[in-house]
């Protein structure tokens, strides 16, 4: 693992695997529903119970208290 790698993993390991795979899960289904959309997301904000969520391209939202915002760079594609 390279150092930039480990910094990263460091930064967004405090995220519950389950809300990570689910953030993965979101945004690979959006880029094979949408394949034209080529910018990136600032995230996704992701209900923690539920593990439903959507991508955010404009501005970090106002979340709920269940929700989480997952940014862009701790999803792994």
């Amino acid at each position: 693992m390279s150092v930039e790698q480990e910094t990263r993993f460091e930064r967004y390991s405090g995220y519950e695997p389950g809300l990570m795979q689910a953030a993965r899960k979101i945004y690979r289904t959006f880029i094979d529903v949408h394949p034209d959309v080529t910018e990136e997301p600032l995230g996704v904000a992701i209900d923690r119970y539920s593990l439903r969520g959507k991508l955010i391209f404009t501005r970090i939202p106002a979340l709920l208290p269940q929700e989480t915002f997952i940014p862009f760079e701790a999803i792994d594609r």
